[in-house]
């Protein structure tokens, strides 16, 4: 990647990041038209292969900030001390959407990363996507599993609840205008359901 990309203005900075992050996350690496990129960004593809060389370099940068940018936002809406599961998943649910109020598709993105096929891809951000990893499970490593009751396997809630976030934040995307806030109130009412469920009555 070319460095000078971070001498542009931030607005176009923000403009091509968000723009790529939405063509990938929506298409796949393999999908993704660089020509949809410039269009959704406004800018020309001379441009972008300036900074970014080709596809895959943008891919590559892509991942990388994504990955540094929402590491940032946990690492101060986390409390590292929280031992209550669904507290820790609120909170982290609550940085991804801080995250969200700047790149929209960030998370979307992500987790299209984290199902896709293409090997060159997969290759180019595989260093990356263990430090990623190794960040979520250090922090649920940390949860108090005596405080579920019997047969609610704590591994699998942690399961379902992502599963149901997964699926409905592209209904919020696809809105009009997306409110990172009704999202996260909407899954945070699944947390809290799940909650009633699953912890002994204090």
């Amino acid at each position: 990647m070319n460095e000078k990309f971070f001498d542009v203005k931030k607005e176009k900075q923000d403009r091509m990041i968000n723009a790529s992050l939405k063509v990938f996350a929506l298409n796949g690496y393999i999908h993704a038209s660089t020509d949809d990129i410039v269009r959704e960004a406004g800018v020309s593809k001379g441009l972008l292969f300036h900074y970014f060389v080709s596809k895959i370099g943008l891919y590559t940068f892509l991942y990388d900030y994504a990955k540094r940018f929402l590491s940032l936002e946990v690492s101060t809406r986390v409390n590292k001390k929280e031992t209550d599961a669904f507290v820790l998943m609120e909170q982290l649910k609550d940085a991804e959407v801080a995250a969200m109020q700047q790149y929209p598709y960030i998370q979307l993105f992500l987790k299209r990363a984290e199902n896709e096929t293409c090997l060159e891809a997969l290759e180019a951000v595989s260093d990356s996507k263990s430090g990623y990893h190794e960040m979520y499970e250090s922090i649920m490593r940390n949860q108090d599993v005596t405080r579920f009751v019997a047969g609610a396997d704590y591994v699998k809630v942690e399961k379902m609840l992502n599963s149901v976030m997964d699926n409905i934040l592209p209904e919020y995307l696809n809105e009009d205008s997306f409110n990172p806030s009704r999202y996260l109130n909407e899954v945070n009412k699944y947390i809290d359901m799940m909650r009633e469920l699953c912890y002994y009555s204090e």
